[in-house]
């Protein structure tokens, strides 16, 4: 499955880089994380629990990044293994450029999988595989974005305003719950 998009984050493109070679703010990104360690340098092990279809499992895996070119790309390719429901792998390529509202984040991600889980079909697999992506960059977004309102005083009034594209986000995912179950995706 490969998925190609970008986003817009509100904030500087070192600060945006930061983020991406952080542990911390990668264990918040990443869609059912439940343990993140170690560095952009050595890489990064990871526990993520997702249920795909009717098979619900833990993977254990690790995160290497690769082909950086300080503040401009980076490559993040994983694997990781859900012991009988199969494996999981997957690389993204990241790019990142200024536009006036803040840094532009690019990214191609080509995902995989084996086992029970490549059982699903590749409709149920690419929806998920999709579903998860957008999650994590959507998630990424958020927290970069947030942490200089934090910081700022004069930024007070903008957290208001920040609980409406997640409401917003909550009534499309709950739409399109209704008509995965109507088309029985």
């Amino acid at each position: 499955m490969e998925l190609h998009d970008s986003r817009v984050i509100a904030a500087p493109r070192s600060k945006v880089w930061e983020s991406l070679l952080s542990a911390d703010v990668l264990k918040e990104c990443v869609p059912g994380c439940k343990e993140m360690s170690g560095t952009a340098e050595d890489g990064f092990a990871a526990t993520v629990v997702q249920k795909v279809g009717p098979v619900k499992a833990t993977f254990k895996g690790e995160v290497t990044l690769s082909d950086m070119v300080n503040q401009e790309s980076v490559k993040l390719s994983g694997e990781g293994k859900g012991g009988a429901a199969g494996f999981a792998k997957g690389a993204a390529d990241v790019t990142l450029s200024d536009v006036p509202e803040g840094t532009l984040l690019s990214y191609n991600v080509d995902a995989r999988v084996g086992g029970k889980l490549a059982q699903l079909g590749g409709r149920v697999i690419d929806g998920v595989a999709k579903k998860m992506a957008d999650q994590f960059f959507e998630n990424f977004q958020n927290v970069v974005e947030e942490e200089p309102q934090l910081e700022t005083a004069d930024a007070a009034p903008q957290p208001a305003a920040t609980p409406e594209p997640v409401q917003a986000d909550a009534q499309t995912e709950e739409k399109k719950g209704w008509l995965k179950r109507l088309i029985g995706g």
